[in-house]
């Protein structure tokens, strides 16, 4: 499998494929020891813990026509932001996965902020 970085320019590092099969997978998210991996269009992205400036959930609401009327769906997803801003935002299978995400990074990124930007937390 071949890994992009999201980070322009970073160079990948020895043992990606190993630790990526190795982590705990939680929707399209794989949490490596070192890296956050996610699957999008055919392609595995990584990000290092060390470049995540601040991640946070984003929680939207899809419009849908259900056979009896309409309604809508709630949509989790996970917001990655790097030095230049958000790189991704992944989708992830629903709210008790978005908040064990949350606890996780909160372990394998104490450095990162949390919570969207503007907000104090």
């Amino acid at each position: 499998m071949k890994f992009y970085p999201l980070i322009a320019g970073s160079q990948e590092p020895k043992g990606l494929g190993e630790e990526y099969r190795t982590g705990r997978e939680i929707g399209k998210i794989r949490l490596g020891e070192q890296h956050l991996f996610f699957r999008s269009m055919g392609r595995a992205y990584y990000i290092p813990y060390t470049e995540i400036r601040r991640y946070f959930r984003r929680v939207m609401m899809v419009p849908a026509r259900l056979c009896c009327g309409k309604g809508s769906f709630q949509m989790e997803h996970l917001v990655i932001c790097g030095g230049e801003g958000e790189l991704a935002q992944v989708e992830v299978p629903g709210t008790k996965a978005a908040k064990v995400l949350m606890e996780e990074l909160g372990r394998l990124a104490p450095e990162a902020a949390v919570g969207k930007p503007g907000e104090d937390t």
